[in-house]
């Protein structure tokens, strides 16, 4: 039913005035409280600080992305030479309304910062109760999150945003940086290999083509073996977890199984720890691949604990002179027993064995070759 209102008597004229009245006041209050809470933008400042770990070329913020905080109003300060390594001159950053300062300044006149390694113990005293955008590995470093949550700073750890969720996958730098480093193992091992990996046929000969073992096929594996099989390589691989079974095919490996029911999936998507049993199974099998392929390219990596070890050094021993591999886990422990970071050095057996840290997060490739 429809209530017809005359408004002709003052009293329903006046009800109605009031009416309007309180709408409107009812109008202004829901403005007020809708308003945006927190600081706006023009009045925060984000440094971005050099990286000061060994080796390390990237940076946190290229002048593309730089050019996108600085549209909606935030201040940028970034420390001189903070892009140089990647290959990103100072004037980049200039040109897209970045402001040049030395590291000091970064820590000090900064509300947020944003890095790649986790802060070292002096840069997170220099923070203070301030913002940081960081890679942390909270499981890895405990006493450094203890020391941010004692000086009340708010830290958004990048590592630690579920690369399962849909929405979080934009966030995902972690997944990116995997995949670089997996085609980056294939390129290095290529380099040190002695001969093509696609098979080639001449009036002169043949060369058959080279076969590449993978052991881990998380992102990175799966890079890896793409690249692999781009460059004509035969390619195998092997992971805890079966049901990336059907993935490895799909490039056109050929996935290793062993003779032992256990599944190695974990929470998250991440491979979990095995069992004596499994290990004891698995070794027999990659033993015996390591009298056969030619390349191996190690990935597996269980967050918060050192990389397993699959490769055993009497495993190396049985490699054919002139194999490689690149352990893409040696920053965690490697997962081939005879790594060792950053160190050229023969082994017993005669093969050179190079290692160098890449340019990729808590990535460190570990290249044997003779």
């Amino acid at each position: 039913m429809i209530r017809l209102v005359s408004i002709s008597r003052p009293s329903a004229l006046k009800r109605l005035q009031l009416s309007q009245t309180w709408r409107r006041n009812l109008s202004a209050s829901s403005a007020a409280e809708e308003k945006p809470k927190g600081i706006e933008y023009s009045k925060l400042t984000i440094g971005i600080p050099k990286e000061t770990f060994p080796l390390e070329k990237r940076v946190a913020a290229t002048p593309e992305t730089v050019g996108k905080l600085v549209k909606p109003g935030f201040s940028v300060f970034i420390e001189r030479d903070a892009g140089l390594a990647s290959h990103f001159k100072n004037s980049d950053y200039e040109a897209v309304g970045a402001k040049l300062v030395d590291a000091a300044d970064i820590w000090k006149n900064s509300d947020i910062i944003m890095k790649l390694r986790p802060p070292t113990t002096e840069e997170a005293t220099a923070l203070a109760d301030k913002t940081l955008i960081s890679f942390l590995y909270p499981a890895q470093n405990k006493d450094l999150v203890k020391q941010l949550e004692d000086q009340k700073a708010t830290v958004f750890a990048m590592d630690c945003i579920p690369r399962t969720l849909s929405r979080g996958q934009t966030y995902d730098a972690l997944s990116s940086q995997a995949n670089i480093s997996g085609y980056r193992a294939v390129i290095e091992a290529s380099n040190q290999f002695g001969r093509f990996f696609a098979g080639q046929m001449t009036a002169a000969g043949k060369v058959p083509p080279a076969k590449v073992l993978v052991l881990g096929t998380g992102v990175a594996g799966l890079a890896a073996i793409q690249t692999a099989k781009n460059m004509g390589a035969i390619v195998r691989a092997f992971d805890v977890r079966p049901v990336t079974k059907e993935q490895v095919e799909a490039m056109g490996g050929h996935f290793l199984e062993v003779d032992f029911k256990e599944d190695g999936s974990g929470a998250g998507g991440y491979a979990k720890a095995m069992s004596k049993e499994w290990h004891a199974a698995a070794a027999q099998m990659l033993s015996k691949q390591c009298e056969e392929v030619d390349i191996i390219i190690t990935t597996a990596a269980i967050p918060g604990r050192a990389a397993p070890v699959m490769i055993t050094k009497e495993m190396v021993a049985k490699m054919k002179a002139g194999s490689v591999t690149v352990d893409l886990a040696a920053e965690s422990g490697g997962n081939v027993e005879t790594t060792v970071k950053d160190e050229l050095f023969i082994t017993d057996n005669g093969e050179c064995v190079k290692q160098t840290c890449s340019s990729f997060e808590y990535v460190v490739f570990s290249t044997f070759y003779c």
